[in-house]
């Protein structure tokens, strides 16, 4: 059996002279020792790394961090440190950005449903542009400049439409959006996306900037991103509207033998193919996968080791669905070692499962793992950065991990473990 893949660590883990693992300075096993399992470990060196590339490749303020990624405090600070503006898809992910102290004109607000509450908040602080889903968006805009509700510098807030364009993604289906089946979007196959660009053009509640429009998430293949950019410049060029907002939805390789464009090469098809086709507006996109997934991983202990000859052994760990609910969500891959033989041969295949009262609470079906895996191992899993912290839950009460930014030698933990009063604290009994 093959030893883990190195290129799925992050750009500073090291295997140490011992065959240990280091991810930015700090050894593994010490942090496990200092924050307990499970824990979120991301190494910060490779989140600025990304988010300068995305720069690099797309030009400043060109890039919006998708939060719904990953999105605490720490992490809001250095996307917008690093010259990134942000994507908030509800009222809570924009709370947690302006306490960060992002300005809220470097946010954008997505969402197929916002209430109402939610678009007058983010008017009131003064948001960069809403990106509107749906003509009932746009009947609530409507009202709430009818009772006199005005964006922070005193006038309509500034709008992008979100466009379905009819391509499908080689994805998932929970995560493809671009097709026209989709509950995102205007529809531009059946003509509701000219239908609302003729009504926002014709509204005073509303200024439009832009028009918009995302394929899914973790898509590998860089044609479909420039079909994406081929049918949106259709719609848009005759429209000539200052922004055109590509989406995100760049894949990153979480299993050996994957493979995924950098952001460097997404630049490039995007932007030749608008080039191309003669946009004229201003060009962005909204990664979030890309800039944080193969930032981190989660560190577990294994608590049980249990082999049923002529069946296949299990090994739980004290973390699983709760915090990663993606194998159950997608079947999504993930590989697995252990941090204190990071190169070691994996020789036993086994099912690597969590603590929950589920039988589908499954990590990886098929892991590879050293034949030596005994109770008490530190066990981890790569390529955890984006959809992981995200949607945690509690289920079973489980609290959730806190999150750990390891650089230059220095650990740092910027998302405490929750607790049991945490758990209590809005239950009124």
């Amino acid at each position: 059996m093959s030893a883990l893949p190195l290129h799925l660590l992050s750009d500073n883990a090291r295997v140490e002279a011992d065959g240990s693992l280091s991810v930015g300075g700090c050894r593994v096993d010490e942090i496990a020792a200092e924050f307990g399992t499970p824990v979120f470990l991301y190494d910060e060196a490779h989140l600025r790394a990304r988010c300068q590339e995305a720069v690099a490749a797309f030009g400043h303020q060109k890039v919006v961090y998708a939060t719904k990624a990953f999105l605490c405090k720490a992490m809001a600070k250095l996307a917008y440190d690093e010259g990134l503006l942000l994507d908030v898809a509800s009222g809570g992910e924009l709370a947690v950005a302006l306490a960060a102290g992002v300005p809220a004109n470097a946010c954008t607000l997505h969402g197929n449903n916002k209430s109402v509450t939610e678009l007058r908040e983010a008017i009131t602080a003064g948001v960069r542009h809403v990106i509107v889903d749906s003509f009932d968006e746009l009947d609530r805009l409507d009202a709430l400049w009818a009772h006199g509700l005005r964006h922070a510098n005193g006038g309509a807030p500034k709008v992008v439409l979100r466009i379905t364009p009819g391509v499908s993604a080689h994805t998932h289906e929970f995560i493809a959006t671009g097709q026209d089946d989709s509950k995102f979007g205007f529809n531009l196959r059946n003509g509701d996306a000219i239908k609302a660009v003729d009504r926002a053009r014709r509204s005073d509640s509303v200024d439009l900037v832009g028009v918009h429009c995302h394929i899914g998430s973790n898509v590998f293949e860089a044609s479909s991103f420039a079909k994406a950019a081929e049918v949106m410049a259709d719609f848009a060029v005759p429209l000539d509207l200052p922004e055109l907002v590509l989406g995100g939805g760049l894949g990153v390789a979480y299993v050996e033998g994957e493979e995924a464009p950098n952001i460097a090469q997404w630049g490039n098809v995007l932007l030749d193919a608008c080039d191309a086709l003669g946009v004229r507006s201003k060009v962005s996109v909204e990664p979030g996968r890309a800039i944080v997934a193969s930032a981190a991983m989660t560190v577990y202990t294994v608590g049980t080791v249990k082999r049923i000859p002529g069946v296949r052994t299990f090994v739980s760990v004290d973390g699983g669905m709760s915090d990663n609910p993606r194998p159950v969500l997608y079947g999504s891959g993930y590989e697995s070692f252990l941090p204190r033989a990071a190169s070691a041969p994996r020789d036993l295949t086994a099912r690597l499962v969590g603590k929950h009262c589920e039988s589908g609470d499954v990590l990886s079906f098929e892991a590879k793992l050293p034949a030596d895996i005994a109770v008490g191992d530190l066990l981890a899993t790569p390529v955890t950065g984006a959809y992981g912290h995200s949607m945690g839950s509690n289920y079973n009460k489980i609290t959730r991990p806190p999150v750990v930014f390891a650089a230059d030698g220095n650990a740092r933990l910027v998302v405490r473990r929750e607790t049991y009063d945490d758990l209590l604290r809005t239950d009124l009994g």
